[in-house]
């Protein structure tokens, strides 16, 4: 019989590798120009009014990736390259639990973190000959947050702070015995790929793209790190992250410990709230290591992101961009509270500093398109 340590390591994998019973998504593939854009600028005005609780983003072009004074930047943030992006209105905060509670009550849906663990499934994530666990700790749960009592070695290994919780999901973040009653404006969590995915079909709206999350983000404000500008003293002043020792204390120097309210800090030039921590949020991209070095010296129109998953690290994953950092980050740990930070991330996987927020169309956008520089 498999011990009860090895089971929960088990569960583990399988909040990170997606073994709930799912469904399918597809993404629109990115294409190639093969000649230089004649115009790639668009001042296209909506045409119809703006729907309750989204703003317009107007259309631009900016340098997507890290700005070269970002010292906290990874890799896989640059090189910086030119995208141009067609103008959207986008939800000035994350979904919360109040509107995702309206969503579900009227679709009877039910969240992958709800449902029953197909070990069928699970188990082609697993070692050869792994021995199924008892099915009273395979059951529907999620990955939750605990703190640990002493400062760790090293931060490389995330099951220390990470710990599958049976009977987690959106209705109960911390666990069975929690509520969201009380937080209905706090950003709805547990929601994997395909749980956003079915709450904005039934809205009539989308996923953001990678690149239209960090214009959005950026808000014609070029050369900044941060949403609010360069100083990282104000970071309590504009965002929930972690602050003090990680994942040991937190000082709640920015008023909360876990999620805050939507809109509780300043909001961007753009009029957004939240693009800076609190909780991560999808895109509709899939993450490929390779990515920005393939656009290199290019410019790219409404940009889709690249055509297959690929993570260098973990070469069998097919993972979403995830952005804008939680109220985990810090400066210790991964700093994604800036403006470039981007996350790899299964789509069948929620966690309890993970949700979303959705973007609707409202002019007649042009094909996502590459040019490659003619330069050698």
């Amino acid at each position: 019989m498999i011990k009860l340590k090895q089971s929960v390591s088990i569960c583990l994998v399988l909040s990170l590798a997606g073994c709930q019973n799912r469904h399918e998504t597809k993404t629109e593939l990115s294409t190639i120009g093969t000649e230089e854009p004649s115009t790639v600028t668009t001042k296209k005005e909506p045409t119809m009014d703006t729907p309750d609780g989204m703003v317009w983003v107007p259309g631009g072009n900016f340098r997507q990736g890290a700005v070269a004074s970002d010292k906290m930047a990874m890799p896989h943030e640059r090189p910086a390259h030119q995208v141009f992006v067609d103008g959207f209105y986008m939800d000035i905060h994350e979904v919360t639990n109040a509107q995702f509670t309206k969503f579900a009550e009227a679709t009877g849906y039910v969240t992958v973190a709800e449902r029953q663990i197909d070990w069928g499934e699970m188990k082609k994530q697993l070692p050869k000959g792994t021995l199924k666990p008892h099915d009273s700790i395979l059951r529907p749960g999620s990955l939750v947050f605990k703190k640990i009592r002493s400062t760790l070695p090293n931060l490389y290994d995330y099951s220390q702070w990470w710990e599958w919780k049976i009977g987690a999901n959106w209705k109960h973040p911390n666990g069975p015995d929690s509520t969201i009653e009380g937080n209905e404006n706090n950003p709805v969590v547990h929601i994997a790929y395909e749980d956003a995915i079915a709450y904005c079909d039934w809205a009539g709206k989308r996923l953001p793209t990678e690149a239209e999350w960090e214009y959005a983000a950026r808000a014609n404000n070029k050369d900044l790190i941060f949403s609010w500008g360069n100083e990282i003293e104000q970071l309590g002043s504009y965002a929930n992250t972690w602050e003090g020792v990680f994942p040991v204390d937190n000082t709640k120097k920015d008023g909360f410990e876990r999620s805050a309210p939507v809109m509780s800090y300043p909001n961007n030039d753009f009029g957004l709230y939240d693009m800076a921590g609190n909780v991560w949020e999808w895109t509709s991209d899939w993450y490929n290591t390779n990515y920005y070095k393939s656009l290199k010296d290019s410019i790219v129109i409404n940009p889709k992101g690249p055509r297959s998953a690929y993570n260098k690290n973990n070469p069998y994953a097919k993972e979403k961009v995830i952005k804008g950092g939680s109220f985990l980050c810090s400066a210790s740990y991964c700093a994604s509270y800036r403006i470039s930070a981007r996350m790899a991330t299964s789509p069948d996987s929620g966690m309890e500093h993970l949700g979303f927020r959705t973007v609707l169309s409202a002019v007649k956008t042009r094909k996502s398109s590459i040019y490659h520089s003619k330069k050698k």
